[in-house]
């Protein structure tokens, strides 16, 4: 390192080429996480790629942290930031509109219920009851009511939050969301749960965190329900967009009534933090839903964005440091808890409610 900043005229240059190489770094790093992710014993499991990426990402970091060269970082941070907002707006082609009007009010209702109130619940227990800081009240909440590791990333980029914080975030999405993976079918089977095809969909769709974990939950049931069960996940992916309009809009007034109560200058007054990326993701919706695009070339485009997901979570982990997330890891995971208790719970009474009401 020295050398190299020793000859000041092509700093930039020798910035440059370390950012490529520290984005070529994840990328490898990604691929090698990626065919993990694909052995039999993992896949089983419903456990996607970006998970695998933050887990094995956070190992390199902390276990290795000096074997990567310092002029590198710059291109782990810029997967974990400017990377995944792309990735984030490309998930929009996963989901189309024909798909939400397939499970019609009941679908929307039960998506709308449980990511408004989990968002609600978790942000208070978070913040009231296990003191937690913000960032990491709304990234567990996010996890939790949205769609997973997904959200907390789109959260985490909104808020500017610390990377430590979106890993605690996700640790409770790869827990609970696992769990549900193997109660929630358990429980229909051994009778517990009274659903009948639709309620079980509905159930499934709206309360289990992660996209993957619902279609490895009710495969288990019956492919009628594991199709209505990814159609009420998606659309609970659909509703990341207004929720992170919402979030930027608190975010924005928060910081803009601090700047005034300590007597800072108030620059951002009045000014809303749109995310682009969840903008982009609404135009991808509709493009999806136009079906301008081939088949073959969504599908490729959705692969390319997996890993580009997975990318950003390798990056995250990258940068996480153990102990940082020792510091409020039991308070965030007893956040998390409290809200699967509440997707088990008030979810099965929304579904039920929801069932009746438009039966």
């Amino acid at each position: 390192m020295s050398t190299l900043q020793s000859h000041a005229p092509g700093t930039s240059h020798f910035t440059a080429r370390g950012q490529l190489n520290g984005i070529l770094f994840v990328a490898l790093f990604a691929a090698a996480v990626t065919r993990l992710a694909a052995l039999p014993a993992i896949a089983g499991l419903g456990i996607s790629p970006l998970i695998v990426g933050i887990i094995a990402g956070a190992i390199y970091g902390n276990a290795l942290k000096d074997g990567m060269p310092q002029s590198w970082a710059a291109g782990v941070n810029f997967s974990a930031r400017k990377l995944l907002r792309i990735a984030v707006a490309f998930f929009g082609l996963r989901v189309s509109l024909q798909e939400i009007a397939q499970v019609g009010l009941a679908g929307i209702t039960v998506s709308v219920l449980v990511v408004v109130s989990t968002l609600v619940i978790g942000t208070w227990a978070g913040m009231k009851l296990m003191k937690l800081d913000r960032d990491t009240a709304l990234l567990t909440a996010a996890g939790s009511a949205i769609c997973g590791a997904a959200a907390v990333l789109a959260f985490e980029s909104t808020l500017q939050s610390k990377p430590h914080k979106s890993a605690m975030a996700v640790g409770s999405v790869v827990l609970f969301g696992t769990l549900s993976m193997f109660l929630y079918p358990l429980a229909m089977h051994a009778g517990w749960l009274h659903l009948d095809t639709l309620g079980a969909g509905l159930f499934f769709g709206g309360t289990i965190h992660e996209v993957a974990q619902v279609v490895g939950a009710a495969s288990n049931v019956s492919p009628e329900a594991t199709h209505i069960a990814t159609i009420v996940k998606m659309t609970r992916v659909m509703l990341l967009v207004p929720v992170l309009l919402v979030v930027g809009f608190w975010v924005s007034r928060s910081r803009s009534a601090n700047h005034a109560s300590d007597g800072t200058p108030q620059a951002g007054k009045g000014k809303l933090a749109v995310p682009w990326f969840a903008l982009g993701f609404l135009a991808l919706v509709v493009v999806n839903s136009l079906h301008v695009l081939p088949d073959a070339a969504t599908s490729t485009l959705n692969t390319l964005d997996t890993f580009a997901l997975t990318m950003a979570m390798t990056a995250l982990g990258m940068e996480t440091r153990i102990s940082q997330i020792r510091q409020a890891g039991p308070r965030a995971l007893a956040t998390g808890a409290i809200l699967y208790a509440w997707l088990i719970g008030g979810g099965l009474a929304i579904t039920l409610g929801v069932e009746r009401l438009f039966s």
